[in-house]
């Protein structure tokens, strides 16, 4: 069950590989998340080290939230993958030129978690040639369905 998508990500990037982490996360920030109050606009993944963090996720506060705690709506949350998984992105993004985004958080088995993906960048032509095809595909869609 998706909980907020990265549609940005899509129009900005060619998406090679996909990958679902673990977040380490507050307990107010799970509150939140499951009260469908985060978003992933802004957000990307960074290396550092032997660890990987997500930085930009907007989480912002319930209401209701604890007195003695001060929320922190985009600090930088640790991600949780397997070594070798670390390992293998981290020769991608520095030898081949990729990049770590966001691409969707979810619930899998009542955990949350957040699915990255390696990327390259589309240029400017890529885009619009995206575009086209969507359009092409949104009317060729239309056509058959009043050709029936």
């Amino acid at each position: 069950m998706s909980i907020a998508d990265n549609r940005k990500a899509f129009h900005d990037y060619f998406i090679e590989e996909r990958y679902e982490a673990g977040l380490v996360l507050e307990g107010w920030e799970v509150k939140a998340i499951r009260a469908g109050r985060t978003q992933l606009k802004e957000a990307y993944v960074v290396l550092m080290g032997e660890e990987v963090f997500v930085i930009g996720m907007h989480v912002s506060p319930l209401p209701t939230a604890s007195t003695h705690i001060k929320p922190d709506p985009t600090r930088s949350r640790k991600l949780l993958l397997k070594a070798e998984e670390i390992r293998k992105l981290i020769g991608a993004v520095e030898r081949a030129g990729y990049t770590l985004v966001p691409l969707n958080l979810h619930f899998t088995r009542g955990r949350i978690k957040l699915e990255i993906g390696l990327a390259k960048g589309k240029k400017q032509f890529d885009k619009r040639e995206t575009e086209k095809k969507r359009d092409w595909d949104r009317e060729k869609a239309r056509l058959m369905r009043d050709r029936v």
